[in-house]
């Protein structure tokens, strides 16, 4: 039997609805990221535990990665993704109750359920590393990943104005949440028209010829010892706990400690998310020349000043700028190690591996924006910059001197 080409395949309609997908949904995420402390705060009352909004978002998140992984290994990536965005719309449709009738619990269960969509939807990447083989897998998981950069732009044109000229109360946060809603099974319709699964697409990949059957999956632990995936979830640990938590507090510091205006924050979230997917296409094809490593220590250093500026940074603009080089630190560290990871695993491992880096890295993020919302609180907005650089700058360490061996082995003599 021949193996069938890239067309017969629908890899490039599949990459165009992915993206899309992924476009419509980040502006999900924007709204999350945007006022998830400030929602939290004003339904409860407790404002010193203003990072717990985030804190059990990100803990849905972590704790939804590896059994939707595991589930995306069996019954491949569209139908989970699709259950995540389900998931994400019912998430967002009780925070706006909550919102509306101040209610702890219902605002809690919604959280829940949007954060175990986030999750899920995270895991689009491996549909994306599913479709191209090794020497292109950065590249397009970026083409994918670019998506997101309209929703850089959808965010705050669709929740910028659902702010304006309104007084900040929990019942004013009501719409939004609809909207985030409605948003989320737009997100659900466009995944539904991926075909074939991507999964399916990888084993036709892999090996070469029409129906093939992969080798069995290797235990977890086996795949943990395989040659670089180690350093590539060191750097994806650090990368996405620090971006999340960051990203996450900042509406409450541009509001509380800034003394902006609530809407102010949507264009400092949408630099920030462009940052981590404006430059992405470029990005991928530069980690597939320099190579991951190279490319991971880089990401994290980008962050990590990015990270030390917001000490003496206080504008909109300028918090907007740092946001936007957070996001492309991300970005590059991010691809990179999720290519590493893709490559060390086979079609039936990529789900549950991917699953369990995104369980500890969203764990660390929890961890991140529940301390940080604490010393933010307690402290001040230098707490949050000097921890979150410290932590992403400290894998460098690690990282570094086996780039500079690895360099120098491969390098001609």
């Amino acid at each position: 039997m021949t193996r069938p080409g890239a067309t017969q395949l629908n890899i490039r309609r599949n990459t165009l609805i992915l993206a899309a997908t992924m476009a419509v949904y980040s502006a999900v995420l924007q709204l999350v990221a945007a006022v998830s402390s400030i929602t939290f705060v004003l339904v409860t009352g407790i404002q010193g535990l203003l990072g717990l909004g985030p804190a059990i978002f990100l803990a849905a998140s972590a704790v939804t990665a590896v059994p939707a992984g595991r589930a995306m290994d069996r019954l491949g990536r569209r139908p989970v993704v699709a259950a995540g965005f389900l998931s994400a719309a019912a998430g967002c449709g009780l925070t706006a109750l909550a919102t509306n009738v101040d209610s702890a619990p219902v605002l809690i269960l919604g959280f829940l359920m949007t954060g175990a969509a986030s999750g899920i939807a995270l895991l689009i990447r491996a549909a994306a590393g599913d479709m191209y083989p090794p020497e292109r897998r950065a590249r397009g998981i970026s083409y994918v990943l670019f998506g997101s950069v309209f929703g850089a732009i959808l965010g705050p044109a669709v929740f910028g104005p659902l702010f304006a000229d309104r007084e900040l109360d929990a019942a004013a946060l009501t719409v939004p949440w609809l909207a985030a809603g409605g948003i989320s099974l737009l997100a659900l319709a466009l995944v539904l028209l991926v075909r074939p699964d991507p999964k399916r697409i990888a084993e036709v990949i892999a090996a070469g010829h029409g129906a093939p059957e992969g080798p069995p999956a290797a235990p977890l632990r086996e795949i943990l010892a395989r040659p670089g995936v180690r350093p590539a979830m060191l750097a994806a640990l650090a990368s996405f706990g620090v971006m999340v938590s960051v990203m996450n507090l900042s509406g409450y510091v541009v509001v509380e400690h800034h003394h902006h205006e609530q809407g102010d924050v949507f264009p400092i979230i949408g630099a920030h998310v462009l940052g981590m997917y404006a430059l992405v296409l470029v990005v991928g094809t530069v980690i597939d020349r320099i190579g991951r490593s190279v490319a991971l220590a880089g990401g994290l250093l980008v962050m990590a000043a990015s990270t030390l500026g917001l000490l003496w940074i206080e504008g909109v603009a300028a918090t907007a700028l740092l946001l936007f080089g957070l996001g492309v630190g991300w970005n590059l560290s991010f691809v990179a190690a999720t290519a590493q990871l893709v490559d060390a695993t086979a079609p039936s491992e990529r789900g549950r591996m991917l699953g369990f880096n995104d369980l500890v890295s969203a764990l660390l993020g929890a961890a991140l924006a529940l301390l940080g919302g604490y010393a933010l609180d307690s402290i001040g907005v230098a707490a949050l910059a000097l921890g979150a650089t410290a932590i992403v700058a400290a894998p460098v360490l690690w990282l570094a001197p086996r780039t500079v061996a690895r360099a120098a082995a491969t390098s001609p003599r």
